[in-house]
């Protein structure tokens, strides 16, 4: 089964569309087999977690303590299987490496930090070529300056898909086809 990790904002509520979104690819992922793998706790997480878990898929949630004992958090409820590290970068760590793949809802410097981490990962081969959703147009205008600038080659804009839609988001994870090495 493969494990389509999805990143994004822990701020938003149930009354924001944005989580109608997120639990909308949840579900869509779910019905389409992908396990779905998030950082665990409120927002976007828990909305895609949501919408996956009514699918029927095996949700997964990847927690740390720090984060926990901080801000008195708990993996939401829709989490079927806890993998808990003692770090934040051990946690982003598993959601990286574990996945096969990375779908980004609207989020803040956290979720950008994911984006960035995974597309520089894949850049510089220490992880295979997998795909990178980043789902609404926020994304798209905030990494635009980036696809576009002197800095970043022209090959590196193939590891990015941008997505509109939730049915776009899985379209695109279903034709990625993974390259020879």
């Amino acid at each position: 089964m493969k494990i389509i990790a999805v990143y994004g904002s822990s701020r938003i509520t149930p009354a924001d569309p944005e989580y109608s979104e997120a639990q909308e690819v949840g579900r869509r992922l779910g019905k389409a087999g992908y396990t779905v793998m998030t950082g665990g706790y409120s927002g976007a997480m828990e909305a895609a977690s949501r919408g996956a878990a009514e699918a029927g898929a095996h949700v997964i949630g990847v927690t740390t303590a720090m984060i926990e004992l901080i801000n008195g958090l708990k993996a939401n409820p829709w989490v079927k299987e806890e993998v808990s590290y003692p770090l934040f970068s051990h946690r982003l760590a598993h959601l990286v490496a574990h996945a096969d793949g990375y779908v980004a809802m609207q989020g803040g410097i956290g979720t950008l930090h994911e984006i960035v981490n995974v597309w520089e990962l894949m850049r510089l081969g220490e992880l295979p070529h997998r795909p990178l959703v980043c789902y609404s147009p926020l994304w798209e205008e905030a990494l635009s300056g980036m696809m576009t600038n002197k800095y970043v080659h022209p090959d590196y804009q193939r590891f990015i898909h941008f997505a509109h839609t939730p049915a776009q988001v899985v379209e695109h994870l279903q034709r990625f086809v993974p390259e020879e090495r």
